[in-house]
Order: structure tokens, then C-alpha cells, then sequence
């Protein structure tokens, strides 16, 4: 789903910074109610249009950022598919900003919010498994969580997010990396169909056959159909460690890196927060008991915590949740840095950069944290899709790290926005200078920061998405949603 303009992005985030904020008078003064009661009208008995300030409609404007999160003039869930597709026919013709919202773990000011209408997905929440077909149907409003949680007990699992509180329709229609990704492939490399509501109200099923629509979505995507893998117990968890032990880490990945096992996976946390540096590990491997050598020696390293253990999928992200990961509740923005490999001079330059930034947005606020994220995968990652939008080049692995910051003063906004841009510049810098070829590889959609150039994530594919969404949306009705614009 393409989704609003650098400027747009830019102007949300200075008057957030900046601007006196409006009165819930000056806003309802606007046009966009109008729209809001044809809605009310239009759709059936299965949908229903809430107005500040009811408890529904706070819920549905909610983001995990609260800088994510704008007051829109209603809030609508639409509760089948047809009833999108009238409120899509009112936005067009009334010309009504508006955002479409699965999760809501987008980190974009503007991206899945709106002044205008907000369309929350939360009715399409259905999730079926098809083991004839080897499917898995997931409603478009879940979050990964919940659709493991409903998977439990079937022994079938899907390639999906990594943490709790992810959107299915995000995610996926980003890219979407998985811990089951060295396996599989990205989230969209193992969507089967989509049931997708065109721009002009038209309903439709979306599979390989449809060429330009299976390359570059232009919609709002109500249903996914995914393909499912057999699921077994898995060995994961999470290990706390101080920062003195980055050297013995960095020890610890190079042999993690040797075993080329596509059932194993890591995530590798810098963090700098209320003065600390400290290293966060996620290990996680797709079976019971991962083979010995693997993970032998982050297991070796001293540590504050682990939760590592033998249990379900779905108990994973019970365990993250019990620690607080994810919960949300401070203003956030992410920056994508391409890598195509981490080096101990990686390991040594992102954390330079994590102490460095924390420190210094750490006097601006108590709040303030700054992770870096290492995210290896094997080098077949990309072998198991077709060509889409994302990744644009297939030919070689380029792995997806992120910096993030966090904070809670609100006139931060755009100082934030400075940094990490800064950051994430100067991590690519050392990458560079590492001997790594990455001055065009793409920088994964869903990291991007709001005024991420489309070449960058997209390289030469832009001037296809350009023509698909030229056809596809002739009136631009997706233009009047947030996200980046084609």
C-alpha cells in the first residue's frame, strides 16, 4: 500500500513541534465532517463511525508513538469489505484526507493517521487455517501476536513479524522480515493472494497472475492469504548483557555467522538510555534445541537475564511482553541502514554512534534511548520471492539494520528527526568505509525514515510503481492517504 508526501511528513512534524495546538472546535470546523456523516449513512449495520471524544475513537486514533498519532475528525471500522469500498468511493469524490490503520506501529507522523478520516481495520480480524491448501487466511487488522496466538494449536505457522504489537498489513505489504526469513523469505514472499479494495471502490482478489497489482499494491488490502509452514516447539528468548561485554559478543557472532543454519536467527540490540550502554540478544531457532555451536557462546557470556528456553511460538512474545518490549507510550522514529555484513568495525561503529547520540539527546531528555539493531540472515534471503516492489534487486542480501530513538518532550520532534537522519548517515559512512558496497542498496521500507528519497528504497522500480499507480489510481484517491508517494 503506498501511502504521504516528505512535505506533508515535514509539515505534520514542525506544527507538532512548533504550532499552537488546534482547538477540538477548529477542527470540527473543517470540512471533513461532511464526509464523516455520509459514511454513517452509506455503510451497514457491520461497520459503525465514532467522534471524539468516545472511548472507540481514541482507541482507533491510537498508535504505539504517541508522534505517530494525530486527532482525526471521526474514525470509522468498516466491517466487510463492500462497506470499504463505499467509504473509499466518499473520500475519492469528497476529496478527504484520510489513513488506513492495521496495528498501528507505524513510526511515520501521517503515514496511518490523519486530520481527516481514520480508517481503523480492526473488524477484519478473522484468522483461518486451510491445510489443504497450506493457507492461512489473516485479517488485515490483526497483529502478528494475535495471529500466532490464534495458531497455537494448529502446528502450522506463518512468516510473519518479530515482536508484539506488529501490524499484519504493514509488515507485510513493507517486505517484511521474520525470524523465519532465512528459511522462507520475506512476509510478501509468501503471500498467496490478497483481497484488495481498488482505489476506485473496486473489489478484487489479488494473485501472481495480476501482474502490476501483485508488483506494486494500490489499495487498501481487507485479507491476506498466506502460505503456512509446519511449527513445532522453537528455542528462543532474550539475553541481557552489560555493554562491557560488546568484545565477547562480537566473538560470539563470528561463529554464529559460520554455521549458515537457515532455522536459526538473531537480533543483536545497542541501546543507550539513563546513562548506560547495554547489549540486548535474541536468539531463536525453529526447533526445540538448536544444534551444539550455534549459539554456545552468547550462552557462555555473562549476562543480567536470560529468558532463553524450549517453549511455543506463540509463548515467545508472551515472554516479550512480560518484559515490557514493545509496550510503546514514547515518541518514536526509525532510520534504515543497509549492510551486508557486520564486521567487528560495524559492531565498534554502531555503538560509538548509540553512545554518542544517547548521550547527547539524553540531556535534552530524561527519556531519551537510542538502539542500534543488527539483523543478520542468510545469504539465500532473497532467493525464495519474486521480483517486487521491495526488495528492488534480488542478486545479493543487503541485511536491514536499524538505528531508533525514542523520547517524550513533544517540541523534540524535529531535533529527533535531525539526529537520527545524522545518525543513520554517518552509520552508512562506516559501512562504506568498511569496504561494503552498499552506496545504492535499498533501505527496507518500514525502517525508512518519513523523508527517505524513493530511490532509496525502491531504486529502479520507481518508474514502474510510477506507471502502475498512474493506471491503477488515475484520480489519486491513495495520494489523499499517508505514506510515501509515487
Amino acid at each position: 500500500m503506498f501511502s504521504a508526501t516528505p512535505l506533508l511528513c515535514a509539515l505534520l512534524l514542525t506544527s507538532a513541534a512548533f504550532g499552537r495546538p488546534e482547538t477540538w472546535e477548529e477542527r470540527a470546523s473543517s470540512s471533513f465532517r461532511g464526509p464523516c456523516d455520509q459514511i454513517a449513512k452509506a455503510v451497514s449495520n457491520a461497520s459503525q463511525v465514532f467522534f471524539p471524544p468516545s472511548t472507540q475513537y481514541l482507541s482507533d486514533i491510537y498508535h504505539y508513538a504517541p508522534s505517530s498519532t494525530q486527532e482525526s475528525a471521526c474514525s470509522v471500522e468498516p466491517g466487510t469489505t463492500e462497506d470499504v469500498s463505499k467509504i473509499l468511493r466518499i473520500l475519492g469524490s469528497t476529496r478527504t484526507p484520510f489513513a488506513v490503520k492495521g496495528g498501528g506501529h507505524a513510526t511515520n507522523p501521517g503515514f496511518s493517521s490523519t486530520k481527516g478520516v481514520q480508517i481503523t481495520l480492526a473488524r477484519f480480524n478473522r484468522t483461518k487455517v486451510n491445510y489443504k491448501d497450506r493457507t492461512v487466511e489473516v485479517g488485515a487488522g490483526l497483529t502478528w501476536d494475535q495471529v500466532y496466538t490464534a495458531l497455537n494449536s494448529t502446528k502450522v505457522n506463518v512468516v510473519g513479524g518479530r515482536i508484539p504489537g506488529i501490524g499484519v498489513a504493514g509488515l507485510t505489504l513493507g517486505g517484511g522480515y521474520s525470524y523465519k526469513s532465512s528459511q522462507y523469505g520475506l512476509a510478501i514472499d509468501n503471500v498467496a493472494s490478497y483481497e484488495l479494495v481498488l482505489p476506485n471502490g473496486t473489489i478484487t482478489n489479488v494473485t501472481s497472475q495480476d501482474k502490476d497489482l501483485w508488483f506494486g499494491l494500490r489499495g487498501v488490502v481487507t485479507n491476506f492469504v498466506l502460505k503456512s509452514h509446519p511449527q513445532a516447539q522453537i528455542w528462543a528468548g532474550i539475553i541481557f548483557y552489560s555493554g562491557t561485554q560488546l568484545d565477547a559478543i562480537k566473538e560470539a557472532y563470528a561463529t554464529f555467522q559460520k554455521s549458515n543454519d537457515t532455522k536459526s536467527s538473531l537480533l543483536i540490540n545497542l541501546a543507550y538510555a539513563s546513562g548506560q550502554f547495554t547489549i540486548t540478544v535474541m536468539p531463536f531457532y525453529d526447533a526445540p534445541t538448536p544444534p551444539p555451536g550455534i549459539f554456545d557462546e552468547f550462552l557462555a557470556i555473562p549476562a543480567i537475564l536470560n529468558t532463553v528456553s524450549t517453549r511455543s511460538f506463540s509463548d515467545l512474545f508472551l515472554n516479550f511482553t512480560s518484559l515490557g518490549l514493545a509496550a510503546g507510550g514514547l515518541r518514536t522514529f526509525y532510520g534504515g541502514i543497509p549492510v551486508t555484513r557486520y564486521s567487528p568495525a560495524i559492531f565498534d561503529a554502531f555503538k560509538n554512534l548509540t553512545v554518542f547520540w544517547g548521550t547527547r539527546l539524553g540531556a535534552l531528555d530524561k527519556n531519551a534511548s537510542v538502539i542500534t539493531t543488527l539483523e543478520p540472515f542468510a545469504n539465500t534471503l532473497f532467493s525464495h520471492g519474486a521480483p517486487s516492489a521491495y526488495p528492488p534487486d534480488r542478486s545479493h542480501v543487503v541485511f536491514p539494520s536499524i538505528a531508533s530513538c525514542q523520547w517524550s518532550d513533544v517540541s523534540l520532534d524535529a531535533t529527533m528527526a535531525r539526529a537520527l537522519r545524522q545518525t543513520t548517515d554517518e552509520a552508512r559512512a562506516a559501512v562504506l568505509a568498511d569496504g561494503q558496497n552498499v552506496s545504492h542498496a535499498a533501505i527496507y521500507v518500514n525502517y525508512a525514515l518519513f523523508d527517505t528519497p524513493l530511490k532509496d528504497m525502491y531504486g529502479a522500480n520507481v518508474p514502474r510503481l510510477r506507471k502502475i499507480r498512474a493506471e491503477i489510481d488515475p484520480e489519486d484517491v491513495m495520494g489523499l492517504a499517508g505514506g510515501f508517494k509515487f
